[in-house]
């Protein structure tokens, strides 16, 4: 027998690869990407008993290719049915054995350009990004975001449908839209990192599955693209961020906020793989937002105590952060660090900016950000009253204890 997590590993490590060989092959994405799922979970069931083959990749090729067969064979004989045409090639002939392909390079980067595609709305380019490039079932990917199994397939088979329709093909999109492209595959994977991270709904602070996989997924970008900065800083960011997860609950579950955390508790290994990366990058590339970012968590991951923090550096960085255009979440946790360096009544002032714009106007964090800077400003009854309206607001069922608790202390 072999491990599950082994099995695993190595099955996610191959998606992308055996996926890339069939649609270069035959094309087909849609139904190639159904192949590949159903090889996955007969070699999770039958490595898992019989061990791992020894050319895993070219055993997961062969198997996608028989089920890519069967059903090419099913389509065209229901297609004959149909229009009763007789005079059809046999399915043989139109297909060459996609095993005997020749090994190709690492097809990774193509297929996450391809399932972010401008075509797809977010919630479709992350589903089908760890479905087709992670590896995850369906079923894996519903559970992570809390839905029912059959909205997550309907989602993932629209999305397939919606990449037919666009007329997209296997291949990198050309030079003058790949910096856009690449674009949209970081921030699905900042989308999936953060899901993970700030588990926005259910009883849970964080699913580690979520961020495992963007940081995993991540890294194989940056070994593509190992002299882009933008991908360094989200995966110096990721580390950085990450590595405070274990102090950021009690015991019972209970969240703990940044202030609080036990600083001993942080993984410092994962914190100086970040910081060389991040200085790497700065180093070596243009300065973007994630590398901004990445700096931030950096400043506050340094700092041994709270009182340590250099909160003028983070109100700089977050300064620079918003000249590259707006974004109230930006603006959200500068209101925050203008607190600390120039007093509460100027971040309330800040706060007081986000008021009419309604991607945020009804966002617990909001209310939460405020009741934070009132409490620090000595009106306990306002601060109260916030943080009962930021409770009645989250849906995670942890932020929201969080919340009421606070509420009560005052």
């Amino acid at each position: 027998m072999v491990s599950g997590e082994k099995v695993e590993a190595t099955l996610r490590e191959l998606a992308p690869q055996v996926l890339g060989a069939l649609v270069r092959h035959h094309g087909r994405f849609d139904a190639c990407e159904d192949a590949v799922q159903e090889a996955l979970l007969a070699a999770a069931v039958q490595w898992g008993e019989h061990g791992v083959p020894e050319s895993p990749r070219g055993w997961l090729i062969t198997v996608a290719a028989r089920r890519l067969t069967d059903q090419l064979r099913s389509d065209a004989a229901r297609r004959r049915r149909e229009t009763t045409v007789a005079t059809r090639a046999p399915a043989d002939e139109q297909l060459a054995p996609a095993v005997d392909a020749p090994a190709a390079a690492d097809d990774t980067l193509t297929l996450l350009y391809l399932c972010c595609h401008p075509a797809l709305s977010p919630p479709s380019q992350v589903a089908l990004t760890l479905r087709a490039v992670g590896g995850l079932t369906t079923g894996q990917i519903a559970r992570a975001f809390l839905v029912p199994e059959a909205t997550m397939a309907q989602r993932i088979s629209r999305a397939k449908q919606q990449i037919k329709a666009a007329g997209a093909e296997f291949h990198l999109p050309p030079p003058q839209e790949r910096r856009h492209r690449l674009g949209a595959v970081l921030h699905v994977l900042y989308l999936v990192f953060n899901e993970g991270y700030i588990a926005t709904a259910g009883p849970q602070v964080h699913r580690a599955e979520l961020t495992g996989e963007a940081i995993r997924l991540t890294r194989q970008v940056r070994r593509l693209l190992p002299g882009d900065g933008e991908v360094a800083g989200l995966l110096a960011l990721m580390l950085l961020t990450d590595a405070r997860r274990a102090a950021r609950t009690r015991r019972d579950g209970s969240l703990v906020p940044l202030a609080d955390q036990d600083r001993g508790g942080w993984d410092r290994e994962a914190i100086a793989e970040g910081v060389a990366i991040l200085t790497a990058a700065l180093a070596g590339a243009p300065v973007g937002p994630y590398q901004i970012q990445a700096a931030i968590a950096a400043v506050h991951a340094e700092a041994q105590r709270p009182e340590d923090t250099d909160w003028p550096q983070i109100l700089a960085l977050y300064d620079l952060l918003a000249q590259f255009g707006p974004n109230p979440v930006v603006t959200l946790n500068r209101a925050v660090a203008v607190a600390m360096v120039h007093g509460p009544h100027a971040g309330l002032g800040v706060l007081d900016e986000l008021a009419a714009d309604r991607r945020l106007s009804g966002h617990h964090r909001l209310h939460a950000v405020r009741a934070h800077l009132l409490e620090m400003a000595g009106d306990g009854a306002a601060a109260r009253s916030e943080f009962a309206e930021a409770a009645r607001r989250a849906t995670s069922g942890p932020e929201q204890r969080y919340l009421l608790a606070q509420a009560a202390r005052l």
